[in-house]
């Protein structure tokens, strides 16, 4: 299907043409999506019915299982063998795709060996019957230019549907030859592998500092050189807290003479993100705390008690830094010589964690009051083996984040690849 005419200040290269998914080759076509395969829904069990953990014959797949290109099977829940009579027309194989239609929507994937013949909710459309590359379908799928249509689709009302209607007449751009679509699939399948081998090794790592966090910041495992009694301090003997900023209104944000630090912005890691800074507007005469280097900042309210008290610790000067009303910071006595690396590690911890919600009060709402915070316990080694100890968690984050850097940038490498590989900018046979 063509446009009427390209836009002049776009003009088309010789053997292309504009279409409703871009600029595409002579060669390709654009075809609705159901008139290379055919799209049906899924089913839910009968009305009182209800689906087991125990394993039965008929697996039955949930939008919650549901990752894009795949179907996580670690809580697959099963229909109970005398109700599959009911639903069995409702299967999805592995020659077929999934697309979630229903809560998330978008999700798509194809169906691991282990699912074939799985049922399917009603929260999601079976694609079958496909008569191109199953893989290349997959990958438009998951491209911007299915996946772009589907956002917008996101933001209408509180819980969008994708009707099944729609998805039948999915824009599909059409590469002339099967050995096309597969060359096209292999090459972003590759790029899929390596991200996920990324995931993999970011998960080991961050997997082997959890229990490198859990040994070391408790004194079960010590580092070569360290040896000794470790002492223990209450926060009030370490230093003194302040609060954020105070008599704001929204006018006051977003805009204005100095920046503070966003709630996220301590949520995020054990160190302050200074790329990650709000504006706000503060007056010549306000007495506001601002934070200096070294301090600490808690989160000290939250609706979860998973937030609340998450430690992260300022390593730059920055002037003119405050911090959000919501938290409240920690200076350090510079006598006592301990290390905040080491705080804001163990506030992070299992142990450092199980402290903090000993101390949050709140029924709706969980609330670190600062007078119960100075009372917290916190293990205290010598300064120089604090410092040891958060050097090493600090070099596990690092080459943490350079992975996670890596893997962004394969990521918009994939991108790219989607861009130009799925309309024919660059052939490859």
């Amino acid at each position: 299907m063509e446009l009427s005419e390209a836009p002049a200040m776009e003009p088309v290269k010789r053997g292309f043409r504009k279409t409703e998914v871009g600029v595409i080759p002579d060669d390709w076509n654009v075809v609705p999506l159901d008139q290379i395969a055919f799209v049906t829904s899924g089913k839910r069990l009968p009305l009182g019915n209800y689906l087991v953990e125990s394993e039965t014959e008929h697996p039955y797949i949930r939008v919650t299982d549901m990752r894009q290109g795949t179907v996580d099977m670690s809580e697959i829940m099963y229909v109970p063998n005398e109700v599959f009579p009911a639903i069995q027309q409702y299967r999805i194989y592995k020659e077929d795709l999934f697309i979630s239609v229903a809560g998330t929507l978008g999700i798509v994937g194809k169906i691991p060996s282990q699912l074939d013949g799985a049922n399917l909710t009603e929260n999601a459309n079976r694609i079958t019957r496909i008569q191109c590359a199953q893989d290349y379908l997959l990958h438009v799928l998951l491209s911007p230019i299915v996946q772009s249509t589907i956002e917008g689709l996101r933001t209408v009302g509180a819980q969008p549907k994708l009707a099944l209607g729609r998805i039948r007449k999915f824009d599909i751009p059409m590469p002339p030859t099967e050995e096309e679509q597969r060359a096209i699939a292999t090459a972003l399948s590759d790029v899929d592998g390596l991200l996920g081998s990324l995931d993999a090794l970011i998960a080991k790592k961050k997997a082997i500092k959890q229990g490198a966090m859990q040994q070391l910041l408790t004194g079960k495992q010590r580092l070569p050189g360290f040896k000794g009694e470790w002492e223990v301090k209450t926060m009030r003997q370490l230093g003194n807290v302040y609060g954020g900023l105070t008599g704001k209104s929204k006018p006051d944000f977003g805009e204005g003479n100095a920046r503070y630090i966003p709630f996220m912005n301590i949520m995020n890691g054990p160190v302050i993100d200074t790329s990650f800074l709000d504006r706000v507007r503060v007056g010549p005469i306000e007495s506001q705390n601002k934070a200096q280097k070294g301090d600490l900042f808690f989160n000290g309210s939250s609706e979860t008690p998973e937030e609340v008290g998450m430690c992260s610790m300022l390593h730059e000067d920055i002037a003119d830094l405050y911090l959000n009303s919501f938290s409240f910071g920690f200076r350090l006595d510079k006598e006592m010589k301990a290390d905040g690396m080491f705080l804001s590690y163990w506030f992070r911890s299992p142990a450092g964690r199980k402290e903090i919600y000993s101390s949050a009060q709140g029924a709706t709402r969980y609330n670190l009051a600062k007078s119960n915070f100075l009372r917290l316990q916190v293990p205290y080694p010598k300064p120089e083996e604090q410092t040891a100890i958060a050097t090493v968690l600090s070099d596990m984050d690092a080459e943490i984040g350079a992975l996670e850097a890596r893997r962004s940038k394969t990521a918009l490498l994939k991108q790219g690849m989607m861009q130009e590989l799925l309309t024919g900018r660059v052939r490859l046979v």
